[in-house]
C-alpha cells in the first residue's frame, strides 16, 4: 500500500473533501490528511487518518512517517513552509491560479499596495511571499483540476465524480446559481435584470402561480445583498432564495440535488492577489466540479471556452434555454462514475511517485 500525505491548512476545504471521497475504498493508496482547525471543521470524515496541523507543525509531522508523495491542496500563503517541504520531499501542489505561479517579484511588490495591505505585508515579512515563484518551482509536480488547463508542466488530477445523478421531480422549475453572491466573480447584474424582465413578462401574461425559482446558493453581502432583498420585494410571480450567512454543506447539498439546471454567469476575467486570471484559461471555476458531482447540466457565458458536453453556452433567451435543458440529459454516470475516476486518479498518483 502506497502512502500519501494530503495537506490543506489554508483555504480549499471543498477540494480536500473531494479528495477524501474519491480516495475512499482505494486498494492502492492509504492517505493521511493534515488539516488546519478551520479546514477540519468543514470536512466530513469517516475512517480517514486526519491530523490537526498548521504551518508551525507540519514539517515536524511529516518527519514521523515516510510518504511516497505529498499533495498540498492550496499554496496561497506559508510559502516558506511549503518551499521547505518541496525541497525535502516528493511534493505536488494543486494550482488554482496559474498566472500567480509565475508572478515576478516586482509585480508582487507592486500588488502588495493595491489592496489588503496589512494582510499582504504579513505574507511578505512572515510567510515568504517574496519567494512565491521559487516555491512553485521547487515542487516536483504542479496539478490542475480542469483538464482544459492541462499543458506543459501542469498535470491533470481527475478528482470529481458524479455522486448524485437522480433527476429531481420539482413542481416549481428550480434554477440554482452556485457560488458567493458577488459581482466580482459572477455577473449578478445580468441575473437580476433577467429575473426582472421575466417578472414583467409573467405579469403581462396573467400567470397566477409561481412556476420558477432562482436559488442564489452562496453568501450574499454588501451591495449584492441589498440588491437581492430589493429584487425579492418586487417579485410576485417568481421565487428567489438567498443566504445571508455562509451556506452549510447540508444546505448546499440539498439545493444542488434539487436543481433542475445550473446557471453559472461567471465573469471571464478575475484577479488573485491583484494578478489577472481568466476562468477556463488560467483558473478553474468550482462550478465545474459542482456540475459533475451533482450530475447537472450547466449554462456558462458564451465567452467561457469549454469542450465539455455538460457545459452549455448561454443563449440570448437564457430563460427559455434553461427551461429546455430541464428535459435534456447527459450521461454523467458513464464518464464520471466513481470507479472510473478513482482508477484514473490512481494512475496519476502512480505517475507522481515514479517521477
Amino acid at each position: 500500500m502506497k502512502k500519501i500525505a494530503y495537506i490543506e491548512i489554508d483555504t480549499h476545504a471543498e477540494i480536500a473533501q473531494s479528495f477524501i471521497e474519491i480516495m475512499q475504498g482505494s486498494g492502492e493508496f492509504a492517505v493521511d490528511y493534515y488539516f488546519s482547525e478551520k479546514i477540519k471543521n468543514q470536512i466530513e470524515t469517516h475512517d480517514e487518518s486526519v491530523f490537526l496541523s498548521d504551518s508551525s507543525m507540519i514539517l515536524e509531522q511529516l518527519k514521523i512517517k515516510k510518504y511516497d508523495v505529498i499533495i498540498v491542496g492550496t499554496v496561497h500563503r506559508y510559502f516558506n513552509t511549503f518551499q521547505a517541504i518541496a525541497e525535502k520531499y516528493n511534493t505536488a501542489f494543486i494550482i488554482h491560479n496559474i498566472n500567480f505561479t509565475k508572478i515576478s517579484r516586482l509585480d508582487l511588490l507592486k500588488n502588495i499596495f493595491k489592496e489588503d495591505i496589512v494582510y499582504r505585508l504579513k505574507l511578505w515579512w512572515k510567510e515568504g511571499l517574496f519567494y512565491t515563484s521559487k516555491t512553485y518551482e521547487k515542487a516536483k509536480n504542479l496539478l490542475v483540476l480542469d483538464e482544459e488547463l492541462c499543458s506543459g508542466k501542469f498535470k491533470f488530477l481527475p478528482l470529481f465524480y458524479t455522486k448524485y445523478f437522480e433527476k429531481p421531480k420539482n413542481k416549481v422549475f428550480t434554477v440554482v446559481i452556485p457560488g458567493g453572491v458577488s459581482q466580482k466573480r459572477r455577473d449578478y447584474r445580468k441575473v437580476f435584470s433577467t429575473i426582472k424582465e421575466l417578472e414583467n413578462l409573467s405579469k403581462n401574461s396573467n400567470i397566477e402561480n409561481k412556476m420558477i425559482e432562482f436559488v442564489f446558493l452562496g453568501k450574499a453581502k454588501n451591495q449584492e445583498l441589498k440588491q437581492v432583498i430589493d429584487l425579492e420585494r418586487c417579485l410576485n410571480y417568481i421565487n428567489v432564495q438567498y443566504f445571508t450567512e455562509r451556506v452549510s454543506p447540508k444546505d448546499f447539498e440539498y439545493w444542488m440535488q434539487k436543481a433542475d439546471v445550473l446557471w453559472c454567469p461567471i465573469q471571464q476575467e478575475t484577479t488573485f492577489f491583484s494578478q489577472k486570471e481568466t476562468y477556463g484559461v488560467t483558473k478553474m471555476t468550482g462550478n465545474l466540479g459542482d456540475a459533475i458531482k451533482y450530475g447537472k447540466l450547466a449554462v456558462f457565458p458564451q465567452n467561457y471556452s469549454s469542450k465539455l458536453e455538460f457545459i452549455v453556452s448561454e443563449k440570448q433567451d437564457v430563460i427559455r434555454q434553461l427551461q429546455e435543458l430541464k428535459n435534456s440529459d447527459f450521461d454523467f454516470q458513464t464518464k464520471y462514475n466513481k470507479e472510473l475516476v478513482q482508477k484514473n486518479i490512481e494512475n496519476v498518483l502512480n505517475e507522481l511517485i515514479s517521477i
